[in-house]
């Protein structure tokens, strides 16, 4: 008997013109919590399909318990008792909790045919109750929160006795308190013989549940390191490929005349009296816990939720903004939290996607001039340096952080004053996330004025010039970041001022 439950050897799987794998190896023990790390597009996402069945590979071997397996769909990996929770997570919002979990493999009364609703129902209740979940199996599932639709998916995999659980980046839309309710049910589950791949670019993830991580670069095998064992910086090394010394750049801007006032913005049941200023030049960060009017503030700038009351000055002329149309003529760009749902179409190119709020501009009597709108394509992603062959790649085919790259050059078509950049690093790799720093303080220093939101402390202490502190839909402090700390946010954060109705 093997003292691994899986493991896989040289394995190498390659698409057209692309090693997505390059004979990669792992191993992984029963009952373990195993990190898997890399930046995106090192091969973590074809890795997990090879595991499941989605994907065979050209070369290499994979072993469950010590014998030689091979799958050619995902159902032959399911019934083999491995499962996959994904980052994005794919399920059927129109439909029940119960009928998400059983999908796929239905309780069926083997003489009529008929679906066994009540004993499903009951099952998926006793299930949920047993990851401490009081989700009604009959609700439904679009209803749910990020959260709860993870504890669905965990309870999917339960259901069909999964034996090893592979948990793709499960924390990254969640906020600190629901990320540790994650983390007791994956303790619980490996506590129940569970064996668990953690992915994650969280370091936090990886410390707080994992004994073992594995790397992979560049679609290859770095190395495997008990957790102990190495360093932040060596790993961040083993990911990257090359030391960041500094994550957060130096500043190059200079802090300029006052774009943006805004006085006493309130949206009834969202946000109530916000007032802050945003200068040219200048990183104002926004943050505050998940749920303190943080996004909405910002929408309502951009046009998306129109505000009740309150003035918006820009560059001393008050103006009503009533549409994201209306707010990029009036020179405000907005970078949505969620790129893959609201700000690209993934199944176009990269030009056509960084173009698309600018085709009237580049047509010409009702034709679009195409070698233009190459051109400036072509220009505006190599400012941001996307990496990819060509602009004619889909957006799809790019790891998040150049997907991300693609979104801000988008906003770079228009002239704005302002960006709004909503959670720019969300779901990001450390070697990612130090180049939109450097994008995000190169665009400060050309003169934009940038509200920046984000839910990580040592982030937004890093890259802002003043820190505006939200909570229950107020700004409670607005902070210097020279004597900033993260106690002094955290206080901010959690301080009610005013229990006022808004």
């Amino acid at each position: 008997m093997s003292e691994f439950v899986l493991e896989l050897k040289g394995i190498t799987k390659i698409f057209p013109g692309v090693k997505a794998l390059d004979n990669v190896h792992f191993k992984l023990r029963a009952g373990e919590i195993h990190a898997l790390m890399g930046e995106n597009g090192a091969g973590k996402s074809t890795f997990i399909k090879v595991i499941t069945g989605v994907h065979s590979p050209e070369e290499g071997e994979m072993f469950l318990n010590g014998q030689k397996v091979e799958f050619s769909n995902p159902l032959e990996a399911q019934a083999m008792g491995i499962a996959a929770i994904y980052q994005h997570v794919t399920n059927y919002p129109d439909l029940s909790v119960t009928e998400n979990i059983f999908m796929g493999h239905e309780k069926v009364q083997k003489l009529t045919g008929r679906l066994l609703w009540e004993q499903m129902h009951e099952e998926a209740k006793t299930i949920l109750r047993s990851l401490g979940s009081s989700i009604d199996p009959k609700s439904e599932m679009g209803a749910l929160s990020v959260a709860q639709q993870q504890i669905v998916e965990i309870a999917k995999a339960i259901s069909t006795n999964a034996k090893i659980i592979i948990m793709d980046e499960p924390t990254a839309a969640l906020t600190a308190r629901e990320s540790e309710e994650l983390y007791k049910i994956a303790e619980n589950l490996r506590d129940q013989g569970a064996s668990i791949i953690f992915i994650s670019h969280r370091f936090e993830d990886m410390y707080r549940l994992a004994t073992q991580v594995t790397v992979l670069r560049d679609a290859k095998y770095i190395g495997s390191w008990g957790i102990h064992d190495i360093s932040n910086e060596d790993l961040i090394v083993a990911m990257v490929g090359r030391e960041i010394t500094q994550v957060y750049p130096d500043k190059k801007a200079t802090v300029g005349k006052k774009l943006l006032q805004v006085e006493g913005l309130a949206k009834t049941g969202y946000f109530a009296d916000v007032s802050f200023e945003l200068h040219q030049g200048e990183i104002l960060g926004l943050t505050g816990l998940v749920g303190a009017g943080r996004t909405e503030v910002c929408q309502s700038l951009f046009g998306i939720m129109p505000y009740d009351k309150g003035r918006i000055v820009l560059n001393g002329k008050e103006v009503r903004i009533q549409s994201p149309k209306e707010a990029i003529k009036l020179g405000i760009g907005y970078l949505p939290e969620d790129r893959q749902l609201q700000g690209l179409v993934l199944q176009w190119g990269i030009g056509r996607n960084i173009t698309l709020s600018a085709l009237l501009s580049l047509s010409k009597n009702g034709w679009l001039q195409e070698n233009k709108e190459n051109t400036l394509a072509k220009e505006l992603a190599e400012k941001v340096h996307v990496k990819a062959n060509s602009i004619f790649d889909l957006v799809s085919s790019l790891s998040g952080g150049n997907q991300q790259k693609v979104a801000v050059a988008k906003l770079l078509t228009a002239e704005l004053d302002i960006i709004i950049l909503d959670e720019p690093t969300k779901g990001v790799d450390v070697g990612a996330k130090s180049a939109i720093y450097e994008i995000i303080h190169e665009l400060a220093a050309q003169g934009y004025g940038i509200i920046m939101i984000s839910s990580e402390m040592p982030e937004v202490i890093g890259m802002s010039d003043r820190i505006a502190v939200m909570r229950a839909g107020r700004i409670t402090k607005v902070l210097d970041k020279e004597s900033v700390t993260q106690e002094e946010i955290l206080e901010a954060a959690m301080t009610d001022l005013s229990r006022r109705k808004m």
